[in-house]
């Protein structure tokens, strides 16, 4: 470790002193202005149009390797396009090519006049013009086979793993994707897209710990918002828009885990005169066209499930299911009879109110199921958004999305009587006090609003975790930049001053 580490320092150095020697020659390592008409890409697919007109063209990107051989030299050239060889002649170039030699090394951003050149193995080529120097790269990348095995030093440097790894590219692009065919579903049918306050004096939508932080201006304790606006969304309803939808972040102040993360991407749609059945077959129709347009199949494979998006999705009754895992009806069991079960099956649980014991009854019951699922008839008291059926006041209109064993979305006919709003929101204020800090926070202004009243609305949120498991990757891992925790400071010694 200590050798490599002096192998880096000694790099280091060597690349200042060609720095300053490029000072001294007057050469400025980082320019501004750079010709460039053509990307890497675009020359090779026009490689036959411009080595029939003999035109030369002006291209830019990343020195990724360099290997003489007598008076030629090649060296392979990157850009975000693609990756062309470059081949840098003695004769051509005469005291050009030997400061090539001399002060460009791995990992420079060079700007080169080219022409083509097809090699005698058939490989397109750009034959060198001339060269500028446009960024002068002080530390060495690391080589793609040997080098960030860790993963740590893999999500702290992400610039330089996404350098090495095209495929970890592909799949930022393919995110990308997976937002904008979202947002082009809801646009293509009508729904308005808008923007709702992130920070707020209460996080309602959601169940969740929130992150808190102080607004000077008010002398306020404010939170970062737990969903993408649900009860600002509902206020539209109310403020006569139809159809909302809303693609942002999100914060939520808890554990990390392969399928959580503390600040990540989500979407809401808000659909007036429509109920929860209208919700789930809106909601099928788009995921099988998230998976459709982005991965290019229904079918999906992890370690543990198999599942098919295609066709017509299942239904699964939330207390049945609990009570065919578990032995636990959960709208007549009491607290103790759920202890007992969870430790008996050896599942560890937070808090002992009822709420919070029966959501975490069906978390276990959760991971066995494959899915696609809806499962429907969330208990009240897991739900306080939801409307009350009206065959069985004590279950809700919600549907949950499960797919290998986990909930990638949430949707209900919403609850809109400010009476039966206002009991349940008093009812989260107990948990809350009782030092439930998963309990939702009650908004009465939103009461307030509903009081005004708003049409039948059915509401849905589903986020970026959907993406990470149709990719059959940790959240982390599609995570452009995970929150890191910072290095220790004896890590900064091996560092050149």
């Amino acid at each position: 470790m200590a050798q490599a580490a002096s192998t880096k320092n000694h790099e280091y150095q060597d690349r200042l002193a060609k720095l300053k020697q490029l000072s001294e020659l007057g050469v400025n390592p980082y320019p501004a202005k750079v010709k460039r008409d053509h990307q890497i890409a675009a020359v090779l697919s026009e490689f036959k149009d411009l080595d029939k007109s003999g035109s030369s063209f002006n291209i830019a990107g990343r020195l990724r390797s360099k290997r003489e051989h007598g008076n030629l030299t090649f060296a392979d050239l990157e850009d975000a396009s693609g990756k062309i060889q470059l081949i840098l002649s003695k004769k051509d170039l005469g005291d050009s090519y030997k400061q090539f030699l001399k002060f460009i090394d791995l990992g420079d951003f060079i700007s080169v006049r080219g022409k083509t050149f097809l090699t005698n193995k058939g490989q397109e080529s750009a034959a060198v013009l001339g060269w500028t120097l446009l960024t002068k790269a002080l530390r060495p990348i690391p080589d793609s086979w040997y080098g960030l095995k860790d993963e740590d030093e893999r999500l702290r440097k992400r610039y330089l793993d996404l350098l090495l790894n095209p495929e970890l590219r592909d799949l930022f692009y393919k995110k990308a994707k997976f937002w904008e065919v979202t947002r082009a579903f809801f646009k293509k049918r009508d729904f308005f897209e808008v923007e709702t306050p992130t920070i707020e004096l209460s996080t309602g939508g959601a169940e969740a710990n929130p992150f808190k932080t102080h607004h000077d201006d008010f002398d306020l304790e404010v939170y970062m918002r737990i969903s993408v606006g649900e009860l600002w969304q509902k206020r539209l309803m109310a403020a006569g828009f139809e159809k909302t939808f809303e693609i942002g972040r999100i914060y939520r102040n808890e554990g990390s885990s392969p399928d959580h993360l503390q600040e990540f991407t989500n979407c809401e749609f808000y659909w007036a005169y429509a109920d929860y059945e209208a919700g789930m077959r809106l909601t099928q129709e788009l995921f099988q066209t998230i998976a459709q347009e982005v991965f290019g199949t229904t079918k999906f494979k992890t370690k543990e499930f198999e599942y098919d998006l295609a066709g017509q999705w299942p239904r699964l009754d939330y207390r049945e299911e609990v009570l065919r895992q578990t032995g636990i009806d959960v709208l007549k069991a009491d607290e103790q009879e759920m202890i007992k079960t969870l430790e008996k099956l050896k599942v560890k649980y937070e808090g002992s109110n009822r709420e919070r014991l029966m959501d975490t009854l069906w978390k276990y019951c959760r991971r066995t199921i494959a899915g696609p699922v809806f499962l429907i008839n969330h208990p009240k008291l897991v739900s306080p958004l939801s409307k009350a059926k009206p065959d069985n006041p004590e279950l809700t209109e919600r549907f949950q999305v499960i797919i290998a064993g986990s909930e990638l979305a949430n949707g209900f006919s919403e609850l809109n009587d400010p009476r039966d709003q206002r009991a349940r929101f008093e009812l989260q204020q107990k948990l809350i006090d009782s030092g439930d800090n998963e309990a939702m926070m009650p908004d009465w202004e939103f009461v307030e609003m509903l009081e005004y009243g708003i049409p039948p609305t059915c509401g849905l949120g589903f986020g970026e975790r959907l993406f990470s498991f149709l990719a059959d990757k940790p959240m982390r891992e599609t995570t452009l930049f995970p929150l890191m925790k910072p290095k220790k400071e004896e890590g900064k010694k091996d560092l050149p001053k």
